[in-house]
């Protein structure tokens, strides 16, 4: 097919800070016509026909009202990642446009970093690679600890397909699994040994390690505030690999400054990046990533490919692997 009778799909921009990156540009250009924002906006008379879909890689470009109306014939917007909470699923659904996310892309690589977390944390890497390497370190102390992940308790808050893969990597550390869902997820539960906590208060009270892994709701935001630190225990540690604003940032500072819980370890935060004089970077019982969970070559490939294959079930009137629909 010539690129001319492609269906156009809408990007940012390629290559750059925030553009689809090239490799992945090259793969979705035998299947569409792209068309930057910059583009768009230079000719929209004649560029708003062409579009039947938007690739929103990274969260962008960002979908507004004024963007859907000037795009008579969108169907589709394909997020590349499973979070869609930067996308106003109600407005972009009153248009008669379909929403789609690549949950099956991005389950192990997030997996990986929730675990490589949990034992950077438990073992002090960053402040232990921070003195290996130190100009200043003239022996290296036998009082410098970290804590054990195998046979600890883990408490999964969010036992979707992440979660999941998550205590499927804990089992192999011969951890106790707890988790906490809005649904018992009894054929999960029982593959990898879980135990269910129906109240989310009494896994934080048993967990050496807590592990948000839900998505960012109403419902969720700011899951985790003073009240929840509070039930934790003193050497237990919180990792993040949801969305920031699950946790009540003011309350983490609070709880890591006295000591309410051992540490955290976070690859998202709100906003990202956290503003260069934020208190959470002043810490020293704290890993902070900016926000690596897919950062993989064969996720950012697989979430492409995901996307893609969505894109076009849209196009092409079939049946759409990952639709997401307004809640």
């Amino acid at each position: 097919m010539a690129e001319e009778e492609l269906p156009g799909v809408l990007i940012l921009d390629i290559g750059g800070t925030h553009g689809v990156l090239e490799n992945l540009a090259a793969l979705m250009k035998k299947h569409f016509r792209l068309i930057t924002m910059k583009e768009f906006l230079e000719n929209k008379k004649e560029m708003s026909k062409k579009i039947q879909s938007i690739f929103v890689f990274e969260c962008r470009p960002t979908i507004d009202r004024e963007l859907l109306e000037s795009l008579p014939n969108l169907k589709v917007i394909g997020n590349s990642g499973v979070g869609v909470d930067h996308l106003d699923l109600k407005m972009i659904s009153s248009f008669g446009v379909k929403v789609t996310n690549t949950p099956h892309a991005v389950a192990d690589p997030t997996a990986d970093i929730g675990m490589a977390l949990m034992l950077a944390s438990a073992r002090r890497l960053v402040e232990g690679c921070q003195i290996a390497v130190s100009p200043d370190t003239k022996y290296f102390a036998v009082d410098w600890l970290g804590v054990e992940v195998t046979r600890a308790t883990l408490g999964i808050i969010g036992m979707g397909s992440i979660g999941y893969r998550v205590a499927r990597r804990a089992r192999a550390f011969d951890m106790r699994i707890l988790y906490h869902n809005r649904n018992r997820r009894k054929e999960e539960e029982e593959a990898v040994g879980a135990r269910y906590c129906e109240k989310m208060e009494d896994l934080l009270q048993q967990s050496d390690f807590v592990m948000l892994v839900v998505n960012l709701t109403p419902e969720t935001h700011k899951l985790i505030g003073k009240k929840e630190l509070g039930l934790m225990k003193p050497t237990a540690t919180l990792i993040n690999i949801s969305r920031g604003a699950v946790i009540d940032q003011d309350a983490l500072v609070e709880a890591l400054q006295n000591k309410v819980i051992r540490a955290a370890a976070l690859d998202v935060t709100y906003p990202e990046p956290l503003p260069r004089d934020h208190p959470l970077l002043k810490l020293n019982n704290i890993i902070i990533t900016p926000h690596i969970g897919t950062a993989t070559v064969q996720a950012i490939r697989m979430m492409a490919e995901e996307a893609i294959t969505n894109m076009l079930a849209v196009l092409n009137g079939q049946p759409i692997p990952s639709e997401v629909f307004p809640k």
